[in-house]
């Protein structure tokens, strides 16, 4: 492969913040290998895009336009504006999984009018099973811009206590995620343990073809109602609430793509983790992720089915989620926060501590485990992964 080189990342799936983040932190991987290459990126126009603006070191994006779900029969035409000639061309490697290609025709089809458009000189690989090369374990960093700064500014209260940004809910369904209720007793707890605290509400209330916070929005309306809650910056473009998470000493959540995007600008990620995933992002940023009992609260599915409990609430929710489990782990979350908002726990101190969680949540079976670029590895309990 020769200097300069041209390189496109075609990672055409679901809408999701973080899968863009996760395609960008492919591509930087590539890049920063050998920084002539011309790394380009192509996303669902679904994604949120615009970050890619926020990624200097990136030659171009393509947004390309085409169902993901359901078939998509015009896949080829959807591509006509993508130059076909490259160098490489570098996939992601859920096209070849067979629960993804039955899951997800849309993509099935992108990546057959991919293969008969694009014409890479090199080859056509998965994305992390070099050649080409790639720099392990980068940190990812988006480069806000000066507006979308400056807006976030005006949105926050001028204060001297630490600022804390909550995003309640994922995009998946409500009941994969803690209550209205749930969320107002841990904001109860924080005032309390961290006086001065305040919460600053992120989210997006708007359905469309993008993915929206999957809370109702008489919930959100409640919880930013609570005296906690200093400010909100629902529905506000995606870069100003990124910009505004940036100001803040954390963000709170579940999990939820957002969270990789909160730690790409540089904010500790504290997730009260559960549902169907756990997180396997890591980006040099200190975090914490408390991971459930799952004797009593199950988690971790992936794929599998995920059965919902009654939740003390009234309504159904996964057993990670409801209510008794978030009282049972209120104190950790306190906890969590206010090492995170002293910047009293180094990141490889929070690896060790994670992966040590999540090995026991899977019964000591390291093997059900994966992060990107294998990160977790390195920490498993013994190194014996290494």
């Amino acid at each position: 492969m020769t200097d300069g080189a041209t390189v496109l990342v075609d990672f055409f799936y679901a809408q999701p913040v973080g899968h863009a983040v996760e395609a960008l932190h492919h591509a930087l991987a590539v890049q920063r290998a050998d920084p002539s290459r011309r790394v380009s990126v192509l996303l669902n126009a679904a994604t949120p895009v615009e970050l890619a603006s926020c990624c200097p070191w990136l030659d171009r994006a393509y947004a390309v336009r085409s169902p993901f779900l359901e078939p998509a029969p015009d896949a080829l035409a959807a591509l006509a504006h993508v130059p076909r000639d490259w160098d490489w061309v570098l996939d992601d490697p859920r096209r070849h999984q067979p629960v993804q290609r039955e899951s997800f025709a849309g993509m099935v089809d992108h990546y057959a009018a991919s293969d008969a458009w694009l014409r890479p000189r090199e080859g056509r690989r998965p994305l992390g099973y070099p050649p080409p090369s790639r720099s392990r374990h980068e940190p990812l960093r988006l480069e806000l811009p000066a507006a979308a700064r400056a807006a976030a500014a005006g949105r926050l209260p001028g204060r001297g206590g630490p600022l804390v940004a909550l995003l309640p809910a994922g995009s998946g369904p409500a009941a994969q995620y803690p209550s209205a209720r749930s969320w107002g007793l841990v904001l109860d707890a924080l005032r309390e343990a961290l006086p001065g605290l305040g919460v600053v509400l992120v989210g997006r209330r708007v359905r469309d073809e993008r993915t929206s916070t999957g809370m109702p929005a008489a919930d959100l309306a409640r919880l930013a109602a609570h005296p906690a809650v200093v400010a909100d910056v629902l529905d506000v473009p995606l870069l100003e609430q990124l910009a505004a998470v940036q100001r803040c000493g954390l963000l709170l959540s579940p999990h939820s793509g957002f969270g990789m995007a909160a730690m790409a600008v540089g904010t500790p990620w504290l997730t009260l983790s559960g549902g169907r995933w756990f997180e396997w992002w890591f980006d040099h940023v200190p975090f914490r992720s408390v991971v459930p009992d799952v004797r009593r609260f199950p988690a971790y599915s992936q794929f599998g089915a995920e059965a919902t409990v009654p939740d003390g609430d009234g309504g159904e929710r996964v057993p990670s989620m409801v209510r008794e489990r978030v009282q049972a782990d209120l104190h950790r979350v306190v906890a969590a926060a206010d090492e995170l908002l002293r910047g009293a726990v180094p990141y490889e101190r929070c690896l060790d501590d994670y992966v040590r969680d999540l090995v026991a949540a899977h019964g000591g079976d390291a093997s059900a485990l994966w992060s990107f670029d294998d990160v977790h590895r390195e920490h498993l309990p013994g190194r014996l992964g290494g």
